[in-house]
């Protein structure tokens, strides 16, 4: 399906231009290549893969998915082949796709966030990183990466100087102010944010009076924390002058124009792609016909006109 002449969806972010703003998100696509008999990749603005460690790992005890009310449950554990099964065995595939692929990464201490961006830099085939900062760090006593200013300075700052390609910080939501978090990461290199990955929650059986996932508790994703990740965008924009990607909710074209009116560059999808795993590709042909209906003709200038009068 072809979209309306009229309307622009390319997008900037930072020095990385994408077709369309649409990208998969990390954990919802897995490395991408599983989904390409289900969708046209080279349809997408872009894919963050599953996020990749040091060494491999297996991840959390099922079971990992639970519905939510308005959204579901996770508790992967980070489960990945590691960065170098990754550059042999999954990169290769990737590279036949027009797509930008986008690296996630996250580690244990600062010093393994580096190594994992070190061993990326020597393989072709990928357009950015994407630090996942929501993670514990084990030489500081578990405290979260995201929850620490001091800390969130110190992870990006070292990725930094490890970095050729683009950098993207996704931000944690559970601080108690975005904005202090938003400005580390801006100020320690960060060239993107991604606001904002899961949000820590529990679901229990009360017959059994355990949790209904492996572990006790998850991720909170989907339609139910839109409203909150719409919230913390807006306050990330005001916050810094770098881009903003949107994650949280989005299942439709109106999602995505919400995210970019409060300050949103591009945006990110992750539940919907569970339930339907072409909703990034519909989300696209649904956002050229809005924008053309709604006489948008260049999606990127609405980035960040929230309270602006449209009169």
């Amino acid at each position: 399906m072809s979209l309306p002449e009229a309307v622009d969806l390319t997008v900037a972010v930072g020095s990385l231009r994408l077709a369309n703003p649409v990208i998969a998100a990390s954990g919802t696509f897995g490395y991408g290549v599983e989904f390409s008999h289900l969708t046209d990749l080279n349809r997408l603005g872009g894919i963050v893969v599953k996020g990749l460690s040091l060494e491999p790992m297996e991840g959390a005890p099922a079971p990992r998915l639970v519905p939510a009310a308005a959204g579901m449950l996770n508790a992967i554990g980070l489960q990945n082949v590691g960065v170098a099964k990754f550059i042999s065995e999954k990169l290769p595939a990737l590279r036949a796709f027009r797509t930008p692929i986008i690296a996630n990464v996250f580690g244990r201490t600062v010093e393994e966030y580096a190594e994992v961006i070190r061993q990326l830099e020597s393989a072709e085939g990928l357009a950015a990183y994407e630090l996942n900062i929501s993670c514990p760090n084990v030489a500081c006593g578990g405290i979260q990466f995201g929850s620490d200013p001091r800390l969130v300075s110190q992870v990006v700052s070292a990725s930094r100087a490890a970095a050729r390609r683009p950098l993207w910080v996704k931000l944690s939501p559970n601080v108690t102010d975005i904005a202090v978090v938003a400005r580390a990461a801006a100020e320690a290199g960060g060239d993107a944010l991604t606001v904002a990955n899961t949000f820590p929650a529990m679901s229990v059986d009360f017959r059994t009076r355990k949790s209904r996932l492996g572990n006790r508790t998850g991720g909170l994703s989907g339609r139910a924390i839109k409203p909150i990740t719409l919230r913390l965008v807006h306050e990330a924009f005001q916050a810094v002058r770098i881009p903003i990607i949107g994650l949280g909710g989005i299942e439709s074209a109106e999602d995505v124009l919400e995210y970019f009116v409060v300050g949103a560059t591009a945006v990110q999808v992750g539940t919907a792609s569970f339930a339907d795993p072409r909703a990034c590709e519909r989300i696209i042909n649904e956002l050229g016909r809005l924008c053309n209906s709604e006489k948008v003709c260049s999606i990127s200038k609405l980035t960040g006109v929230f309270g602006v009068n449209n009169s």
